[in-house]
């Protein structure tokens, strides 16, 4: 199994266009010690042919220019792209969709509660119908969306997307509108779990003896947005599990047999992303990468 991590981010992308933290400053001026990272989305291969694309990013036209495998190869149109999976109505993993609206025939999977939000919205209309096929996905059922390649998708705690929200605000319940996806080809599987939060006993259970992860990585700690002076929000308010701190999920899945752990959906004001630093340093010495566009991973 191929997997590559198109983009790395989380909403926004880093730098974010309109943002002067000390973070997104350092990947303008000093991209060397800050990488300038995409938003978040994954292209997952049994063949290296055929890819699934796991979550639409807005920048995901950038995203397929930057990676060759998958570039167009056969006739005037064509794309590797055989289908595309969603994991959450955010809009940094929908967006995407509406720039893959050139006639080109996939599969759009999602779980019903997922796809009911991009249905209402007539501007996914731009995804013809007949060219774009929609279908709804249980969870816990496994489906094939690529020969070779089987995803059985799983409710983790979560939230609605934000331009969903309503005046009151229901954290942590685990649905259909906030998914992991178990990924299985050749006898290795992945993990991906790009929105979650909070790593409950179910969670555990779900990852114990994976091949790989590629997990929530938005805040290093519960406050990073506002010590960066950006925001009031905190990770747990957004619906995203902290890397450290009480109930972290560095400490939480500490205990739990997994393969490669790696960090995605990383927030411009992470100080992990700055190469050299005492937080990297520490989320590496736990065992954990951290993410950019372009990594790479052979199971």
């Amino acid at each position: 199994m191929r997997v590559v991590v198109l983009g790395s981010a989380a909403g926004g992308g880093l730098p974010q266009w309109n943002c002067r933290c000390p973070i997104c400053s350092l990947a303008r001026s000093e991209p060397e010690r800050v990488r300038p990272r995409t938003q978040s989305s994954i292209a997952v291969s049994a063949d290296g042919d055929d890819w699934l694309l796991i979550n639409a990013s807005p920048d995901i036209r950038q995203q397929l220019f930057d990676n060759g495998a998958m570039h167009p190869r056969e006739g005037l149109r064509h794309s590797p792209i055989r289908a595309v999976l969603l994991t959450n109505g955010d809009v940094d993993h929908v967006a995407g969709l509406l720039t893959l609206r050139e006639g080109q025939p996939y599969t759009l999977y999602a779980t019903s509660g997922i796809l009911d939000s991009v249905n209402a919205n007539r501007v996914f209309d731009v995804m013809a119908e007949g060219v774009v096929r929609r279908t709804n996905v249980a969870l816990e059922t496994p489906f094939e969306p690529l020969p070779g390649l089987t995803v059985t998708l799983f409710a983790v705690p979560g939230k609605v997307p934000l331009w969903l929200e309503g005046a009151e605000v229901e954290i942590g319940a685990a649905t259909e509108t906030t998914v992991g996806a178990m990924i299985e080809a050749n006898g290795r599987r992945l993990a991906y779990i790009p929105g979650c939060a909070l790593v409950d006993d179910a969670v555990r259970a779900r990852l114990d003896g994976v091949d790989a992860l590629l997990f929530d990585g938005t805040v290093l700690h519960d406050d990073d947005m506002i010590r960066a002076g950006v925001g009031t929000k905190t990770g747990w308010r957004m619906g995203h599990v902290p890397m450290r701190g009480e109930n972290g999920s560095i400490e939480a899945l500490s205990g739990v047999a997994i393969g490669q752990r790696v960090f995605v959906h990383i927030n411009n004001t992470n100080p992990v992303l700055v190469e050299g630093s005492a937080e990297r340093a520490d989320v590496e010495s736990a065992g954990w990468t951290v993410a950019h566009d372009g990594l790479a991973l052979q199971l």
